[in-house]
């Protein structure tokens, strides 16, 4: 893991209390902070499913790109093989030869990695394989067996190879990562192109030409096609146009598989029967974060707390506490993001290690203002109001969390922001 990962991930912990073993005092003080809260969250859910299936995933696809994890099942090994021609829907032939059921049918037959794998090689155009690993769904019943299926190889069509890997798994009606199958804002995660589809039936497929770097400081290409079913199943696919995740020169301009192809190899039939064949998933029980604030409401309640002259554009967020919007005020432009989260529940260690050196407002708010230098730079005031609400707002001398700084500074300054967030009107919602 990358210091940039971990930092993500402990990060991820301090604001959105999923924990996951990381403590508080592990972490560098500057580290707790909010602009990164949601760069942290969309990196937890894209790992979430493989913390909700098991710890023994075959390939658990993380952040903006992917790490493969062997495990569960009978590994494959390696195989070297050469696809005589495509088939599967990526040629429209049949796929892989194995017998179709029902999503989650309790008689269904395990299937073996190498049957995960083979079925992949089949769906793949003409070229080389090499590298080969399967991880198939058996031991079924058993903790942490037969939960997810998975391949990874390395592809080449002659131009140069490519890592590649899929992952399958089932999510649970109440999962949240249902929900979680669109384009990513890209104030937050650059990239070349994004399509987001509702599927007939139900479902969604996102497909993702994107980089496995945000910031692009190295050139390697992370393309990702997601597909989520009515019946929960999630088939994620990931290619890079070099023979490794990270660490490999790149190879070839683009990944191999064209946007269409992705889409029609995670979308074949001859996925039904490893879906058949892994349990049906047990309910999930999120952590209680209290009522959160929409983003809708963040944003409206913001506005009227922005200096004269300044106005939210380019807005964004979701249901959990967090909106984005960039101000610019004729000196370039500035993202803003804020989160509002209940901490009215969390331990006072947590809370020490946040505010233990703030400063207490006449109403009792804690104030504690951090500033981090970077490309671009990210300032920050964090607040914890007297009923355990925490509002916590960053701004950046940037109009995006990945591109150069148009300025010297965001537009608005740390007593503009504490105004914003300490403003009386935060409340916490019961």
């Amino acid at each position: 893991m990358s210091d940039s990962d971990k930092f993500e991930d402990d990060l991820l912990y301090a604001l959105t209390r999923t924990g996951e073993g990381f403590h508080p005092e592990q972490a560098d003080q500057a580290g707790l902070v909010a602009g990164g809260y949601q760069r942290g969250r969309r990196r937890w859910r894209r790992r979430s499913t493989a913390a909700v299936v098991g710890g023994a995933a075959a390939l658990a696809l993380v952040g903006t790109g992917a790490v493969y994890l062997t495990g569960g099942g009978s590994p494959a090994g390696t195989a070297t093989a050469t696809v005589a021609a495509a088939t599967g829907a990526a040629s429209g032939a049949a796929g892989a030869s194995l017998t179709p059921a029902s999503a989650g049918t309790p008689d269904a037959k395990a299937v073996t990695g190498p049957e995960v794998l083979a079925a992949f090689q089949a769906l793949l155009p003409k070229g080389q394989v090499t590298d080969g690993k399967g991880t198939g769904t058996e031991p079924t019943g058993k903790p942490g067996g037969g939960v997810n299926a998975g391949a990874s190889l390395l592809f080449d069509d002659g131009q140069g190879r490519a890592a590649m890997g899929i992952s399958l798994t089932r999510l649970a009606p109440d999962d949240p990562n249902r929900a979680q199958n669109s384009c990513p804002d890209k104030k937050l995660v650059p990239y070349d192109a994004c399509t987001a589809t509702s599927l007939p039936g139900g479902g969604s497929l996102t497909v993702l030409q994107g980089y496995e770097y945000p910031d692009k400081h190295v050139s390697t290409k992370w393309w990702d096609a997601k597909l989520i079913g009515q019946d929960g199943r999630q088939i994620e696919l990931s290619e890079w146009n070099s023979p490794a995740e990270k660490g490999a020169p790149d190879s070839r301009p683009t990944p191999p598989l064209s946007p269409e192809q992705l889409k029609a190899i995670v979308t074949d039939k001859s996925w039904d029967p490893v879906i058949a064949a892994i349990p049906e998933p047990k309910p999930v029980k999120l952590p209680d974060a209290g009522k959160e604030y929409s983003a809708k409401e963040i944003l409206e309640l913001t506005a009227k707390l922005l200096p004269s002259g300044l106005t939210e554009t380019e807005t964004g967020g979701d249901g959990d506490g967090y909106a984005n919007f960039v101000l610019d005020d004729g000196k370039g432009k500035s993202l803003v993001e804020l989160n509002v989260q209940d901490w009215s529940r969390d331990d006072a260690k947590t809370k020490e290690q946040l505010f233990g050196n703030a400063r207490t407002l006449a109403d009792g708010t804690k104030v504690a203002i951090r500033k981090e230098g970077g490309n671009p730079g990210m300032w920050t005031v964090d607040t914890l109001h007297p009923d355990g609400l925490r509002v916590v707002i960053s701004s950046f001398n940037s109009g995006t969390q990945k591109t150069p700084p148009t300025r010297k500074a965001p537009v608005l300054t740390d007593d503009q922001m504490q105004t914003i967030a300490a403003a009386p009107v935060w409340k916490l919602k019961k």
